[in-house]
């Protein structure tokens, strides 16, 4: 008797825990917005990082694209990093 009441609670608390997994999953909505603000996290210091080292390199009479690529290459670490700190969250 005591096997079968323990396997009882068992598959009652497995029952439970399913119940409360169906209850807070995550709808498409939901999911979509967390994919759309991932996206601005990364893409929003990469665009940034671009325009300010294109006025950087603007304000010298010979235009090399060096500023720009190092304002890219640093908006491109912020925004991985931005992600990497928002997934983690």
């Amino acid at each position: 008797m005591s096997q079968e009441h323990k396997l009882r609670k068992q598959v009652e608390k497995q029952a439970l825990r399913m119940k409360k997994a169906e209850q807070e999953q995550d709808t498409l909505l939901s999911q979509t917005v967390y994919i759309g603000t991932l996206g601005l996290l990364l893409v929003t210091p990469v665009v940034g990082g671009a325009y300010l080292g294109m006025w950087l390199d603007n304000l010298h009479e010979n235009y090399s694209s060096f500023w720009t690529m190092v304002m890219l290459l640093t908006g491109l670490v912020i925004g991985v990093t931005n992600v990497y700190l928002f997934i983690r969250e």
